[in-house]
This record gives C-alpha cells, structure tokens and sequence, in this order.
C-alpha cells in the first residue's frame, strides 16, 4: 500500500514584533511523516506541541502571513501542495483532502440551516449538480453519520443542536464529498465520554466503509489505542516519536512519550494521586537550546542541551529523537 500523504522537512514560522523589529518565530520545525491510503495516523502530544499547526498546514489554511517551507505530497503522483495557489488548491480542499475542525459551534455558520451548509459543499465540488441533488445528498450524508430523522433534522440551525450532533454535521461536511484523507482535529473535544465513543466509533465505521485515510489528531492516548495504526508523538514542533500504536503503547521509548503515557488515569489506580509531568510545554519563541524536553525530562544530561537530537530509527519502524531512549 503506498503512501497517500507523505510530508517532508515541514517547517512553519509566523512574523513577530519584537525589540521594535520584526522576527521570526517557527511552530514547527523538520516534521517528516507519511500516512498509507486507508491508514490512520494519531498525532498526539499536549496543547501548544503545534499538531493543529500542522493540520492547518497540510489544509493549506494557514494565515497569509506564515511561511511553510518542505514538502507536503499528495496521492500517487506526488502533488506538492505547497506551492500551489489558493485557485489550484480549492479544488482539492474538501473533495480530496477534508478536515474536522475542533469546535463545529464556531466552525458552523450560524445563520445558515445545517443542511445547506453541507450541500454547499456538495455544489463547491460537483459540476452540474443542481441544489435539489445537493441538498439530497447533504441528507444522505447526515443519515451516514448517524442524525436521525436527518431530512427534518438538516432544516435546524446550529444552535438547535447539541453538540454531539453539530460534531456530526461537521463529519457530514467532511465526508459528504468522499474525500481520500480525513483530517480530524480534536473530534471529541468537550463531548461527554458517551458521545466520545459514539463518534469515534462513527469513524471507524466511516473508514472502514469509505477506504479514507485519517490524521487523528488528540490529546488522548486512549483514543491513539482504539483507532490507530501508527503514532506520532508531537512535542514543542517536532516529532519525538513516531512507531506502530501497539508498539508505542506497550513500550514507549522517548522520556516524554513515557510521561505521557504515565499521567493516564488508571482504574485500577483508586484514589491514588495522578502522575503530572512538571512544568509546561515551552511557548514559541522560547525553545530552549538541545533537546526541547530536556527541561522537562528526568533522565537529562548536560549534553542535552548541546543540540536538537536527530530523530533516528532505533528499531524497525520505530523512529525516536532521543540518544539516550534506552
């Protein structure tokens, strides 16, 4: 199976004031990773590690002002999405590659019907199709997704829906036009654990039926175990380590990795005080010299602080950006 997205040495900065000048502060920086047709790939780490950065850069939906540099290559031909126009990338936008936003309350229009919300996106992408087949497929697309009585359902605004069902209008949208890879940003965020399980497994029905590749991008390592096939942990824009999911959950080898996996609820684990890794993940701008982790990391030595650590294959199909990982 071959590569359907494959990304190589992304970096993005954003312009800064700063000392009465301007200069660059970089988010992300050397992040390679590929995602097989029909894969899903989670990307996790804690908020501010620069995964939604990330997606927003393989959307092309970065503010004008930040630079992306690197290659983001798509399907088999190996199209560069970066260097092409806002005109040649709209097209595949939401027809080949889509995305699932975080918050769908802020992502939705609030003063269009669902319905038409998501038949627009029908029309964006299919020449000749008139509104009333969009709308028929916008329908459809909400039966797929689970929102039942979805023809009277599609005529609601917004506000009219909870929010397990605005996330699923946002999955609708995204899926509507059969795209080959589904970007989902944080999918059950502020979702109760109930509507979590639903939507992911929506998901995994929706992958499975479609052949879609997914970017699942979280927080939760629970979530990484469930759904996906390889994972890539994230830390202040970079990647530490990237290795098949059961692999990387059974033996985690980077410090942080093994942080991460330590401050998860156990439940077995009664009353016991949770594992918290001290202090914060470094803002941009404020990276430190080396190994960024290493403020953070228990087994850091004063060579850490020398130089960014390569990330490196120490085991088949196990990449970690950590010399001393054993």
């Amino acid at each position: 199976m071959g590569d359907l997205l494959n990304v190589r040495h992304l970096t993005v900065a954003f312009p800064c004031a700063q000392d009465g000048g301007l200069s660059t502060l970089v988010a992300v920086r050397d992040l390679s990773f590929s995602i097989a047709a029909g894969e899903v790939l989670g990307l996790v780490g804690e908020s501010g590690s620069g995964k939604s950065v990330t997606s927003l850069a393989l959307m092309r939906l970065l503010p004008p002002q930040a630079r992306a540099t690197g290659e983001i290559k798509f399907g088999e031909a190996g199209l560069d999405l970066l260097p092409l126009s806002n005109d040649a990338m709209r097209p595949l936008r939401g027809s080949q590659l889509a995305m699932i936003f975080q918050e769908p309350m802020t992502a939705l229009n609030p003063v269009m019907r669902v319905g038409d919300q998501i038949a627009e996106a029908v029309l964006a992408h299919s020449d000749g199709v008139t509104k009333n087949a969009a709308w028929s497929r916008a329908v459809t697309a909400m039966q797929e997704v689970g929102i039942v009585d979805s023809e009277r359902r599609a005529r609601d605004y917004p506000h009219q829906l909870s929010g397990g069902m605005r996330q699923r209008v946002m999955i609708a949208m995204a899926i509507v036009n059969r795209p080959r890879l589904l970007i989902a940003d944080e999918p059950t965020t502020a979702l109760d654990v109930t509507i979590q399980a639903q939507i992911l497994d929506l998901l995994r029905d929706l992958k499975q039926r479609l052949g879609m590749a997914i970017l699942l991008i979280t927080h939760n390592l629970g979530i990484v175990g469930d759904m996906a096939d390889r994972v890539a942990v994230m830390y202040a824009g970079q990647i530490v380590e990237l290795a098949p999911a059961g692999e990387l959950l059974r033996r985690p080898l980077h410090p942080y990795t093994c942080a991460l996996m330590a401050s998860v609820p156990k439940l077995s684990g009664g009353a016991a005080r949770l594992t918290a890794i001290p202090g914060n993940v470094p803002r941009i701008g404020n990276f430190p010299s080396g190994c960024r982790f290493a403020p953070r990391c228990p087994i850091a030595k004063p060579e850490c602080s020398n130089a960014i650590p390569e990330l490196v294959e120490v085991e088949p199909q196990r990449w970690v950006r950590c010399p001393f990982w054993k």
